[in-house]
């Protein structure tokens, strides 16, 4: 019911390294000209148990159970939820799911959530947090996956690493926006003040490259799959993502769950959470397989780079239980750390609070 060890995730790393595939990807905030590409498949992954185990939820007369899913259809790294309704998974575990698609804030899936709008969503954690600090009855149940933040800089700005960003001025799509709470972090560890060391400027979302090409910005920080299809353009550099030095382990997005349906109904919230994570186990061995299914919903982006964007992100760790929880509480940490937290927070707490354990049996 936990995670492979982490010995057995590095040996696994190293083997790569070997090959010449993730050098890249390890090394703390370094320059990168291109996304380094993480293994398409893991040799172990004991969360595929867990799914195996499969006890269908049936509704009256064993209709299968109507649940709404809020994502946003434009965000790759969401691919699971769109495999787990084309490759069946839902319907297996007794499931039938309408999508609620959300395509601006992800803040706007969890309050969808927390208000009945929707049963369950599928989130970023640095968006989610901050509201579930402040009480919103939704628990968390898993991990999704790893990775689809990037920092990008022009290639002439002389920017390589985040001490270089002393000084610059860079794009985001709001100030409250996770690849903003991440990279101020990044930065906070790095020795810069993120407050006062950068200036951080607003823009449309698809206007952020424009941005740097006016000579307004010298960097831009977003997600998936816009800056993958960004760092195409040769005038742009990659400086840092959400998988590199720290975070390499760490899951980017969650599912969050409606609290009452983890209350008084939780076999389903078992059976959701359940089939997402054998969703992601598929995302992780078939990335091509989960760019056309993500496509046939709009998703935008040639399915070789959808497909691509899969690779360079980390579907094959699904935190879970402690190890979920540890990693809530290291964001709570860093979001202290950049005055995104209340600074009296109990975090061990907090994560017992808003985690909420529906695979171990009751």
């Amino acid at each position: 019911m936990t995670e492979a060890p982490s010995s057995s995730r590095l040996s696994r790393r190293k083997l790569l390294q070997l090959a010449g595939v993730a050098g890249a990807g390890v090394a703390p905030f370094s320059a990168m000209a291109l996304p380094a590409l993480r293994p398409a498949a893991a040799p172990f992954d004991p969360l595929a148990e867990i799914c195996r185990t499969v006890v269908p939820v049936a509704g009256p007369g064993g209709a299968p159970v109507k649940l709404k899913l809020a994502w946003n259809a434009t965000a790759i790294c969401t691919a699971s939820a769109p495999v787990a309704q084309e490759a069946g998974i839902f319907a297996r575990h007794g499931l039938e799911i309408e999508f609620v698609n959300f395509g601006g804030s992800t803040e706007t899936l969890l309050e969808a959530i927390a208000t009945g709008k929707a049963d369950a969503g599928i989130g970023m954690a640095l968006r989610w947090l901050k509201p579930l600090e402040q009480g919103f009855d939704v628990k968390l149940t898993a991990g999704i996956h790893g990775g689809c933040l990037r920092l990008l800089a022009a290639k002439d700005s002389g920017i390589r690493t985040l001490t270089d960003l002393k000084g610059k001025a860079v794009a985001i799509s709001d100030q409250a926006s996770p690849a903003k709470n991440f990279f101020s972090i990044a930065l906070a560890k790095a020795g810069l003040n993120p407050e006062t060391d950068v200036e951080w400027r607003q823009y449309p979302g698809e206007l952020l490259p424009l941005a740097i090409e006016k000579g307004e910005v010298q960097a831009l920080a977003d997600s998936d799959p816009k800056t993958f299809i960004w760092l195409k353009e040769p005038k742009l550099v990659e400086v840092a993502t959400n998988l590199t030095g720290d975070y390499k382990d760490r899951t980017c997005c969650l599912l969050a769950v409606r609290g009452s349906l983890v209350r008084d109904d939780r076999p389903v919230a078992t059976a959701l959470t359940k089939a997402l994570l054998e969703a992601g186990h598929r995302v992780g061995t078939d990335p091509r397989y989960a760019a056309e299914a993500f496509a046939k919903y709009g998703g935008k982006g040639s399915i070789d780079d959808l497909a691509t964007i899969l690779t360079t992100q980390d579907h094959n760790h699904r935190p879970i239980a402690d190890d979920l929880k540890r990693q809530i509480v290291a964001y709570g940490e860093e979001l202290k750390l950049v005055n995104v937290f209340k600074p009296r927070t109990d975090l061990q707490k907090f994560a017992d609070r808003v985690y909420a354990d529906v695979l171990t049996a009751s």
